[in-house]
């Protein structure tokens, strides 16, 4: 017979961390929303589609990437990719090199929208997440979400390139 007590109970140092990062998963994307939302007429989900695109070589990205990027099922992003190409800051057509593949394209509009966007998103990243911590506590939050993203899904996470020194 296994043994449950352990599955069934955090310890009281564990319950404290969870019921922080349980609060933080539920605040920090309502505000992240909120703020590119009121700024921007777009979702955190949106921004993100259209900075991957804008990262990505070309511009362009395999819907299915894509999807894998900001881990959400085909038909989720199909229908943000709809709201953003209605809007004209992204496009779709079939990828040449394998027509069973659609591409997402960003488009000069959407590149602009991302540009607008950007500095009022990062500054909201900076204020609540970055400037809450220590050099030192910026890392360790990485490794930290690093491991525990490992421990859901080994396939790993999008992660942004590397950028060149001197770069921006």
């Amino acid at each position: 017979m296994p043994d449950t007590t352990r599955a069934a109970s955090l310890s009281d140092e564990e319950l404290e961390t969870w019921a922080a990062v349980a609060t933080l998963l539920e605040w920090l994307p309502a505000a992240l929303d909120g703020q590119l939302l009121k700024d921007s007429a777009l979702t955190h989900f949106e921004y993100g589609i259209l900075y991957a695109l804008g990262t990505a070589e070309r511009r362009t990205l395999r819907m299915s990437t894509l999807a894998g990027y900001s881990n959400s099922s085909l038909s989720r992003l199909s229908r943000a990719a709809t709201r953003l190409e209605s809007k004209g800051w992204m496009r779709r057509e079939p990828d040449p090199a394998d027509g069973r593949y659609t591409l997402a394209i960003l488009t000069d509009a959407g590149a602009a929208k991302v540009e607008q966007a950007a500095p009022a998103h990062v500054e909201l990243v900076q204020r609540t997440v970055f400037d809450a911590l220590t050099r030192a506590q910026v890392r360790q939050l990485g490794e930290i979400s690093r491991r525990v993203l490992a421990a859901i899904r080994a396939d790993g996470a999008w992660a942004p390139p590397v950028r060149q020194q001197g770069g921006g």
